[in-house]
């Protein structure tokens, strides 16, 4: 059997942008994408703890260090700039490695720089 299990999560990142007029995806911080282990294109799910409004995406690669979070295209609608919200990556694992998975928490400010 099979199981997705939480790989990372980005806790608390601000909004810094919102592009309506991009093609669809969420543009994260280098850094923080490294810190988190989230690759380009991977899929990921945005929690906006302003309005509760959950949607899935994929990742791209934003400047390393300037704490960009900038939701594109229809996910825009999802938030509005200066809200909350929770960036989380799951991973497939077999039952026996799900057990010994230990998600890396990113922790950020509110300039979205890692706490840790």
């Amino acid at each position: 059997m099979l199981r997705n299990i939480l790989k990372s999560k980005i806790h608390r990142a601000h909004v810094t942008e919102a592009n309506l007029y991009y093609e669809g995806s969420i543009t994260i911080d280098a850094k923080l994408m490294k810190a988190a282990d989230i690759m380009e294109g991977e899929k990921v799910e945005v929690f906006n703890l302003n309005n509760g409004d959950r949607l899935q995406t994929y990742a791209i690669k934003g400047d390393a260090g300037g704490g960009m979070v900038c939701l594109n295209g229809p996910a825009s609608r999802g938030a509005c700039v200066g809200d909350e919200v929770i960036i989380v990556s799951y991973v497939l694992v077999d039952e026996k490695e799900a057990k010994t998975i230990k998600p890396k928490i990113i922790k950020v400010d509110a300039r979205n720089h890692s706490k840790d």
